[in-house]
């Protein structure tokens, strides 16, 4: 019984629809996190001036809020995907667990 549920599941259209969509959006979203954490780590290595450029009169450098600029474009690229998993991706799975359950 459970292979031919996963044959039905399998061969579903909105399947085959989220899989494709999940996995394409979660490809574009790490793309985009790999290019932000690897650009700040280039600029560690190859422009140190830049980073440690202070910020005004102050003791501050660039390198720090540029470092937290990375840790809240991860926060905010997580919940991009939170939302989107939440709404689109559930609908699709719900449709997909209704259809192999009839």
């Amino acid at each position: 019984m459970e292979e031919e549920l996963v044959e039905r599941i399998v061969r579903d259209p909105n399947y085959q629809a989220l899989k494709e969509r999940r996995t394409r959006y979660g490809w574009v979203l790490t793309i985009a996190m790999l290019v932000v954490y690897y650009g700040y780590v280039l600029l560690i290595a190859f422009d140190k001036e830049l980073l440690a450029a202070r910020i005004g009169s102050g003791v501050m450098t660039w390198g720090i809020p540029l470092g937290f600029g990375v840790i809240i474009f991860t926060i905010i690229i997580t919940g991009i995907y939170l939302r989107r998993a939440n709404s689109e991706f559930d609908d699709l799975s719900e449709k997909i667990r209704r259809e192999a359950l009839k």
